[in-house]
């Protein structure tokens, strides 16, 4: 697909979702590369997991804030609140969007239906709408690799139908898709779809698998390894996934007019994975000899016994990876952290952070 340069610096960019994980790191990103501009971070900072980890995240962009010529500005709000979101893209006219705010997690989204529909659909119907009245260069926003639900073709393909989720999680996130390409067509908003694939690194999401399970390990607990090992998973360790966001923020769809005269949807979905899925026993040892390494767990620690094979949870499925090659087409990106360098990242910051 043809793409229009967009130019990042001395714009004003909103991040909704930030300090979350994604958002966070991708704040401080721009933060250290832009020669000026503003960058907006947006979020509710609600309980989903840890407040802490949110406040420390924000804490960290602020640290860099200091040192950068762009201006940061941090607002807490909810997406759901149609009013405070016009309101900000009234006051601040943001030039790019990242909507990487989400209520996440597949099995909470069986507990906890409510909160998805708020934040999924009515909080990115309410970004669609600003965009809408206060036109923007790009929208870019998060899927999720759990649109392929079901499907048995590996690895997943953009061009893979998407139409039997097996979570009200995927559901939303193939929701946002459709409402996304709906806007695109009716109202030549440039966006673009990133299905991230597990995503992990240091200070991510307490809930993720890596994340709790280290936790555990290292309170002498025994984890649950889902379909007796029998998984693979395009694990994509946050720098990757930082390189593959800007460079998709750099290059906005372009506005066409079809045959019939009337104009193309200037909207995109790529996958955002590593593209070598990995067998989740490899990555749980790898990630207890990182733990060791790190002195996280001790010399002599038992795997084996810190361990329990199971069956599979409902709405989980047994292979995800992704067929990445429009992204590196396209984009010229490709991801290159090993799952050996990303977790030993995550083990040393591990370490750092719960020793203070």
């Amino acid at each position: 697909m043809s793409k229009v340069p967009v130019d990042l610096n001395n714009k004003t960019i909103l991040v909704t979702g930030s300090p979350g994980f994604i958002g966070a790191y991708l704040v401080i990103r721009l933060l250290k590369e832009l020669s000026g501009g503003t960058v907006l971070s947006f979020d509710s900072m609600n309980d989903y997991y840890d407040p802490k980890l949110k406040e420390y995240r924000l804490g960290l962009i602020e640290e860099e804030a200091k040192k950068s010529p762009v201006k940061h500005v941090f607002i807490k709000g909810n997406l759901a609140d149609r009013g405070h979101v016009e309101q900000i893209f009234r006051e601040y006219r943001p030039a790019v969007v990242v909507n990487l705010a989400a209520q996440a997690g597949v099995r909470y989204s069986i507990d906890h239906p409510d909160v998805y529909i708020e934040s999924n659909i009515i909080g990115f119907y309410n970004i669609l709408e600003a965009c809408r009245h206060y036109p923007v260069e790009h929208l870019v926003y998060a899927s999720s690799s759990s649109v392929y639900g079901g499907n048995k073709k590996v690895p997943f393909s953009v061009d893979d139908k998407v139409d039997n989720p097996v979570s009200l999680y995927a559901a939303t996130k193939k929701s946002d898709e459709l409402l996304a390409h709906s806007y695109c067509k009716l109202y030549s908003i440039p966006a673009t779809g990133l299905r991230f694939f597990t995503v992990y690194g240091p200070a991510g999401r307490p809930d993720m698998f890596y994340y709790s399970a280290t936790k555990t390990l290292s309170e002498g607990g025994t984890i649950r390894i889902f379909n007796y090992g029998n998984c693979k998973r395009d694990f994509t360790y946050i720098d990757d996934i930082l390189e593959g966001i800007v460079r998709v923020m750099k290059g906005a769809p372009e506005k066409k007019t079809g045959e019939d005269g009337l104009p193309l949807p200037p909207y995109a979905v790529y996958n955002i994975g590593g593209g070598q899925p990995e067998n989740l026993m490899d990555f749980v040892t790898t990630l207890q000899e990182e733990l060791v390494s790190a002195g996280v767990l001790p010399a002599d620690y038992d795997f084996a016994a810190h361990r329990e094979l199971v069956g599979m949870q409902p709405g989980d499925v047994p292979v995800t990876y992704a067929d990445s090659e429009a992204l590196e087409r396209d984009y010229g990106f490709t991801p290159t952290i090993t799952i050996r360098e990303g977790l030993h990242n995550f083990a040393r910051w591990y370490k750092e952070y719960y020793s203070k």
